[in-house]
Parts: structure tokens; C-alpha cells; sequence
């Protein structure tokens, strides 16, 4: 528990927000992705991510603006490599890697990669219902 207020306490407990793989409330499975998700009250959602097949995303963000993301990410690259495309170019980031990208991208997996992803929440969940209506498109 964090204790807010003057040092020394008489704040109000709160508790931090936390979320590990086994303990997130959102789960997603596709062929080749796995990701484990938790959506914090703060307006932020961190993903746990694993591409186990190599996958230009590109297909799946047709109908947002410029048919791209329009979400920010801030992560983390535990391993394996992940690439993300914008109309200034490409980047790849690898294990080890920090990153930062903002919207207007679409992402390259690469399989054998693990990452921790965080996203604001609302802009997340707009993007998202974009690619989970292109998904069921592709799927029939």
C-alpha cells in the first residue's frame, strides 16, 4: 500500500497498480500472437506480449485514420526484435531496446520476440475495434 499525503503518513491508502502475465485480467490468443493485458484505472493499459510467427500487421489497421495505429506505445523488448513502420520510415527495435512510438505506425512481428507493452487505454481500445473487425473479416 502507498500512503499519500505529508511524509510520515495521515494520507489516504491506496494501492499501487500492479499486473504480471499470470495475473492479468485479459487474455488474447491468435495464430502466431499471444497477449496477456491489464487495464489500469490511471487511463493505462500494459500488454505482455509473444509473436510466435513472423506478421506485417499493416492489413489489420485499414479504416483508422491514414490506416494506421493511433495508439502510443512506451515498451520494453525482453527478446527477439520488433519493427514498426511510420510514413517517415521503419524502425526496428531488439532485445534490450526501450521504445517509444506514437501514432501513426503499423507494426512487424518478428517471430521469437517477447515484449511489455503500456498504451493509453482509450486510444488502445478505439484501434483495437478497428483490427478485431478486420480480424473477422480476414477470418471467413
Amino acid at each position: 500500500m502507498v500512503t499519500e499525503g505529508a511524509p510520515g503518513g495521515g494520507g489516504e491508502e491506496q494501492a499501487m497498480a500492479k499486473a504480471s502475465v499470470t495475473t492479468t485480467s485479459e487474455s488474447v490468443e491468435l495464430d502466431g500472437y499471444e497477449g496477456h493485458f491489464e487495464h489500469f484505472d490511471e487511463g493505462f493499459t500494459v500488454g505482455f506480449e509473444t509473436y510466435t510467427a513472423d506478421a506485417d500487421l499493416a492489413p489489420l489497421f485499414v479504416g483508422l485514420p491514414d490506416d494506421r495505429c493511433q495508439a502510443a506505445h512506451w515498451g520494453y523488448v525482453l527478446e527477439g526484435r520488433l519493427t514498426f513502420r511510420t510514413a517517415d520510415g521503419e524502425e526496428t527495435f531488439e532485445a534490450g531496446d526501450a521504445y517509444y512510438v506514437g501514432p501513426g505506425h503499423t507494426p512487424v512481428l518478428h517471430a521469437g520476440t517477447r515484449v511489455v507493452e503500456f498504451s493509453p487505454t482509450e486510444e488502445l481500445n478505439e484501434t483495437m475495434a478497428v483490427v478485431e473487425k478486420n480480424l473477422k473479416l480476414t477470418s471467413h
